[in-house]
């Protein structure tokens, strides 16, 4: 059983509820969305396992999932990378978003989503139980891509890639 931090609107914890029955209520609840480019800039994309319990079989950024109770941001970005794609590497914390999404099987996704950016030009080695497949794909390709297919990509994907994009062109 997994638990997922409870939160208000300003990331303050109000508590901890087991993982679906947070997703089951609809619960506001503390999550995070890792984002690696390699050196072309290209983002490591990932697609969910099939089997999920939601957006199975949608593409979406390197890596995503809830911190544990007690556990950083930190630091639970750095097990969930190693658990779901098998890789270390640093990452910088860039922005926060909420958004809330029902699914078609009750679920709902209510998370305060925590931004991380990375850097990584391997190839990585993805636990078959959580991805299906993984590719990199250059910035314009992806926001092309989302335009005019936006049912192959996760909910919280649809927004924060937009918010990434947004950062790398101001930097640019």
């Amino acid at each position: 059983m997994e638990n997922v931090i409870l939160v208000n609107k300003d990331d303050c914890e109000v508590g901890v509820m087991e993982k679906m029955e947070a997703h089951q209520k609809g619960l506001l609840h503390r999550a995070f969305s890792v984002f690696l480019f390699n050196k072309k800039g290209e983002i490591l994309l990932q697609q969910r396992a099939k089997h999920k319990y939601h957006s199975g079989g949608l593409w979406t950024n390197t890596c995503c999932s809830h911190p544990r109770p007690g556990e950083s941001l930190s630091k639970a970005t750095q097990r969930r990378l190693r658990e779901e794609m098998g890789i270390k590497c640093e990452m910088r914390p860039a922005f926060s978003f909420i958004y809330k999404k029902k699914f078609a099987n009750g679920l709902t996704e209510h998370e305060l989503d925590h931004v991380f950016l990375g850097r990584f030009d391997g190839t990585p080695e993805i636990n078959k139980e959580e991805v299906e497949a993984w590719k990199y794909m250059g910035l314009e390709e992806i926001r092309e891509d989302l335009e005019q297919n936006p049912e192959n990509y996760t909910a919280w994907f649809k927004i924060c890639f937009f918010k990434v994009y947004g950062i790398l062109k101001e930097a640019a």
